[in-house]
């Protein structure tokens, strides 16, 4: 599946999820007179998927890739503040949500990581780039890797495809 908008995209949406997580978290009691470790988390929870939209909406892969690495390092410091909150005194009722935020805040960089990995491993410079020469390139190459992929079964063996049916 092509997404279309950084809305589809399953990463923005687990990042939003966590943000809403964190603004929940940061509403309890044991956050009242800690401004800037609510406002710090906060930040860094809301910068993941600003970055991820951001990135996206810029069209090529380059620049996506800068903001994904910003997203994930966004997602490494929620994480290592909700390391902090399980450590110091007066957060001891929350440490059920602080887990399960922690939990999310990993899935998101463990999706981040692989997305980066796919599109360092990709040939293709990013939406910015496709143009009806680029598609019409990319689907001979698709054409003659099927092609060759159905030549290596007949050399060893195997029926035509036309056969099979």
């Amino acid at each position: 599946m092509k997404y279309q908008r950084f809305e589809q995209l399953p990463v923005w949406n687990a990042g939003i999820k966590l943000a809403a997580g964190i603004y929940s978290l940061t509403d309890q009691a044991a956050f009242r007179r800690r401004y800037s470790l609510r406002d710090q988390i906060e930040r860094a929870a809301v910068s993941v998927s600003n970055n991820i939209a951001e990135g996206f909406d810029r069209g090529t892969n380059q620049e996506l890739l800068m903001f994904l690495y910003i997203a994930r390092g966004s997602a490494g410091e929620v994480r290592s503040m909700l390391c902090l909150l399980e450590r110091i005194p007066g957060f001891g009722d929350l440490e059920s949500g602080i887990r399960d935020l922690r939990s999310q805040a990993e899935s998101v960089s463990r999706q981040l990581g692989a997305w980066i990995q796919s599109l360092r491993n990709s040939s293709l410079k990013g939406q910015r780039y496709v143009t009806e020469k680029v598609k019409a390139g990319e689907q001979m190459r698709r054409k003659r890797q099927e092609f060759l992929e159905t030549l290596k079964r007949v050399k060893q063996g195997a029926p035509y495809p036309e056969a099979e049916r």
